[in-house]
């Protein structure tokens, strides 16, 4: 996982975005608040990432506090890199 092949740009945008999607993750943890340094990332990291999320959120509800839609989304933009993206030749 995210290792990066110079000249494969694909694979490379590929691999951000799952960075993208794990840093999500990450800062889901913590409590939210409106007057955090972070707010600004926060919200640049879930404008790029709900649109991928939301439609698994929307088939696989969440189990008590656990959502498991993002685990079924971000093995799925996982294989999609490195088993399609990865074998792009440019």
């Amino acid at each position: 996982m995210l290792s990066f092949h110079g000249g494969h740009i694909l694979y490379d945008i590929g691999q951000l975005y799952v960075l993208v999607l794990i840093l999500r993750a990450v800062m889901s943890w913590f409590p939210y608040r409106h007057d955090s340094p972070l707010n600004g990332v926060r919200k640049v990291l879930f404008a790029v990432t709900e649109p991928v999320l939301a439609p698994f959120r929307r088939i696989i509800p969440p189990v008590g506090m656990l959502d498991l839609s993002f685990l079924v989304a971000f093995i799925v933009v996982e294989l999609i890199v490195q088993n399609v993206l990865s074998r792009v030749p440019f």
